[in-house]
């Protein structure tokens, strides 16, 4: 007799016979600290069809039947388990009920589920809502952000304690601390030290929000997984608008590559590539000293608040074209453009508001604010001194070549990440 399938929602507490598919999205560890580290179960997260997602542990004990077949991404057919009640602290779901395994527990891979599985689920809270669940050990939620700094104590080799401390900007503007320790900061630590560019954006699971001095801080836990830029969906999504915000490039995911693809060019071989390639969107990674910066093309420029694109001044208002606003609200953005040559040639390169509010940690409108003179419009000011001081120096950066390099207008590249300086 074929057991019936139910949802994660069905379940009630006891002992399960039905079947259940579901996705599973991430796994981990879960070890006794006052015991040496003692292994004591395994616990998973998995979401079925309705994007539920359900606690699921393993035993120790029970945990080498089933381990050779734990793998994040993996669809199963599970049945046979037990139903009991979460604990009241640091709730990995939404959900009051969780799954443990017993002897009678079946847990067979699905190559073609009887509906579409979701591929991913978080549940991201905001500022706001992580300062409502500081200091309460109630939930563990998940984070996206954009990455601004990383600060690690960790050194080669690594010492007995460690810190990674990395500082994100939430959609809502506000800015928050996300702490690893020991044996995570040093993994941490490694996986970014391996990567050929700085990453942007963080999807980070299963923090605890603490409240310390009057200070938001998110702390990492063993279920704690950080996946960069486009390793999710969501991630994707956040790296595309910020891309957007701070080239003006188009919001468009074929303007993306992988960042491990990304190959090294010469300028000279990056100037014949746009003349003997065809058209299309890649990236490359260049190094070069900056030989001159054109100041009479400014250093910023009144963005659109809402497309990025430049507005234009009136005696009174400032009118964006694209939106179709005579009443636009502006944002001061950064746009430089500076002649950078290696060995072999030179071309020009355009540095926009993300790349050097990043590399100098100080916002367009602060430098306006540094500069300001009665009368003078910020874009008409003087150049910055600390992008003046650029010139002479050597950077490493990613450059993006798009359709518009090979027109018969193109004079310029777009720099969208500094590697190196």
């Amino acid at each position: 007799m074929a057991m019936s399938k139910v949802f994660f929602s069905d379940l009630k507490a006891g002992r399960c016979s039905s079947v259940v598919e579901a996705r599973l999205l991430r796994f981990w560890e879960a070890r006794n600290v006052k015991r040496g580290g003692e292994l004591m179960w395994m616990d998973l997260l998995m979401v079925d069809v309705n994007s539920t997602v359900m606690q699921v542990t393993i035993s120790a004990g029970r945990l080498p039947q089933f381990l050779d077949q734990l793998h994040a991404g993996t669809m199963f057919s599970v049945s046979g388990f037990d139903v009991s009640r979460c604990a009241q602290n640091f709730r990995l779901t939404d959900s009051s009920l969780m799954i443990r395994f017993n002897e009678s527990t079946s847990f067979q891979e699905l190559t073609e589920p009887v509906s579409p599985l979701p591929e991913e689920s978080f549940r991201f809270r905001n500022h706001s809502e992580l300062i409502g669940l500081a200091n309460t050990n109630t939930q563990l939620p998940d984070i996206i952000g954009e990455i601004l700094s990383v600060k690690s104590t960790v050194c080669d080799p690594p010492e007995e304690k460690n810190r990674v401390m990395v500082t994100l900007k939430l959609d809502s503007d506000e800015t928050v601390t996300l702490s690893f320790f020991d044996s995570q900061a040093v993994a941490f630590h490694i996986q970014l030290e391996a990567m050929r560019v700085d990453p942007k954006v963080m999807v980070v699971t299963s923090i605890n929000p603490k409240i310390v001095g009057g200070r938001l801080f998110l702390n990492a836990t063993s279920g704690t997984h950080v996946y960069f830029d486009k390793k999710t969906e969501a991630g994707a999504a956040l790296l595309y608008r910020l891309v957007a915000r701070d080239t003006g490039l188009p919001s468009a995911a074929p303007l993306l590559k992988s960042y491990a693809k990304v190959e090294n060019m010469t300028i000279a071989d990056l100037n014949s590539f746009i003349v003997s390639a065809a058209s299309q969107e890649i990236d490359f990674l260049c190094t070069g000293r900056v030989v001159r910066i054109d100041t009479d093309k400014g250093w910023c420029y009144v963005a659109c608040s809402k497309c990025s694109k430049k507005l234009q001044r009136t005696e009174s208002a400032f009118t964006c074209g694209v939106c179709n606003n005579p009443q636009a609200v502006g944002a001061l953005r950064y746009r430089v453009e500076m002649a950078i040559s290696d060995d072999t040639a030179e071309g020009t390169f355009v540095w926009f508001d993300g790349v050097l509010t990043k590399l100098h940690s100080i916002r367009a409108s602060e430098a306006a604010q540094m500069l300001a003179e009665d009368g003078v419009n910020p874009e008409d000011a003087r150049l910055p001194p600390f992008i003046a001081d650029m010139e002479g120096k050597t950077y490493t950066f990613q450059v993006r070549v798009t359709a518009f390099n090979f027109t018969e207008h193109h004079k310029t590249f777009t720099i969208t990440r500094i590697a190196e300086y």
